[in-house]
């Protein structure tokens, strides 16, 4: 399938996934001091109650704004983690959908489960249909050129529903593969369920990307969202 020839030939509405070049660019060394305290030499580190990050990612702020403009002024950051590749975590990723939220506490509630603990955080699959309405932002730090372990997406694979495992490659294969190449600085924002791999990085610096989920309601039954 002939792949798109630039980033900015990707939509969010058609595609998924969307290049904002430099939304985050005079903020980079604001975003790196928030989160130097964070453990390192792990792949992907899940962040809650970093004081200094929450008004870059709340719906007004510079991160946030972006998913404002697509979700509204309501939406809220639900999740977080900062992605570190370096010559020490150099790992590789096949193709997959994010199919958990994060929340409070566990309350059962019909169509969400199974539950899973992640970084001492409660995680739950919910109903498709809402990890449908959430957008996912990643705000790149490092520049990721194509030898830099760029994320690789399935345009269009997000309005395929929930894939069965047996059928991830087939779907793939249909929608193509895309390198979302990115500089510091940049955003790319994408449907929350789209099909997504990455591969190890081929000359492995660091490649930092902090990834914010996003959601614009309230979760059923009690269930409430632990945000970041």
């Amino acid at each position: 399938m002939q792949q798109p020839t630039t980033i900015e030939r990707l939509s969010l509405a058609k595609d998924g996934a969307q290049h904002v070049p430099a939304a985050v660019l005079p903020l980079i060394d604001e975003i790196k001091d928030a989160l130097r305290g964070l453990p390192a030499g792990q792949a992907g580190v899940r962040i809650h109650g970093i004081e200094a990050l929450r008004p870059m990612l709340h719906a007004a702020g510079a991160i946030g704004s972006v998913a404002a403009g697509y979700l509204g002024p309501q939406c809220r950051p639900v999740r977080a983690i900062l992605f570190d590749k370096t010559p020490g975590t150099n790992w590789s990723l096949g193709w997959h959908q994010d199919r958990t939220i994060c929340v409070k506490r566990r309350i059962e509630v019909e169509g969400y489960g199974p539950w899973t603990t992640k970084g001492g955080m409660q995680h739950v699959a919910p109903p498709f249909d809402l990890l449908a309405r959430m957008i996912t932002l990643r705000a790149h730090l490092d520049d990721v050129p194509a030898s830099n372990s760029p994320l690789l997406i399935a345009p269009g694979s997000h309005t395929a529903g929930r894939v069965p495992m047996a059928e991830i490659d087939a779907v793939v294969d249909r929608s193509g593969t895309y390198a979302c190449l990115a500089s510091a600085g940049d955003i790319w924002i994408y449907a929350t369920p789209i099909l997504h791999a990455s591969a190890a990085a081929s000359t492995a610096g660091h490649r930092r990307v902090l990834q914010v989920d996003y959601a614009a309601e309230a979760l059923p039954s009690g269930l409430d969202w632990l945000g970041v």
